[in-house]
């Protein structure tokens, strides 16, 4: 199963619609805020797909969770913006947060900047931001039970 991990498109749904168009593989996109609306535009367009969003600070009439817990394809992911566990300022307190909901995989926008970590079981992501020049965004392939986690650059 391949997962499409998109955060912080703030007002440019443009760019997220072109992006989910240029990966058919995945099954599922998952936002992890600030841009709530441009989810709602974006997964019109994909009545096929899974998509599953948190809001982030910048989504103040969202009605979308703050965070989520689901399990996809046997994994369990905590998904969440990261301004709540304060990302900007270290990971502790997210990293604490999902291991006690024992996720296996971590997800998480607010900072703009592509990371990913694997620490003692539990892969971190943030997919960056696609608003701005560097358009980044995360990939997740679960096969035959492992996690393949990737972030790339999208020329828009």
């Amino acid at each position: 199963m391949q997962i499409l991990v998109v955060s912080d498109t703030h007002g440019d749904y443009v760019t997220f619609r072109r992006l989910v168009m240029s990966k058919p593989k995945a099954e599922v996109v998952i936002f992890c805020g600030d841009g709530s609306d441009d989810l709602d535009n974006v997964k019109n367009y994909f009545p096929d797909k899974m998509f599953i969003g948190v809001r982030g600070n910048n989504d103040w009439c969202s009605s979308l969770p703050q965070k989520e817990i689901r399990v996809i394809a046997g994994k369990t992911f905590y998904i969440t913006h990261g301004h709540l566990e304060h990302v900007k300022y270290g990971l502790s307190e997210l990293k604490s947060a999902a291991r006690r909901q024992n996720a296996d995989v971590i997800l998480f926008g607010h900072t703009h900047v592509p990371y990913t970590e694997y620490d003692n079981g539990m892969w971190i992501m943030n997919p960056g931001s696609l608003r701005r020049f560097d358009l980044s965004y995360g990939l997740i392939d679960i096969q035959n039970n492992q996690i393949l986690v990737n972030t790339a650059y999208f020329n828009a």
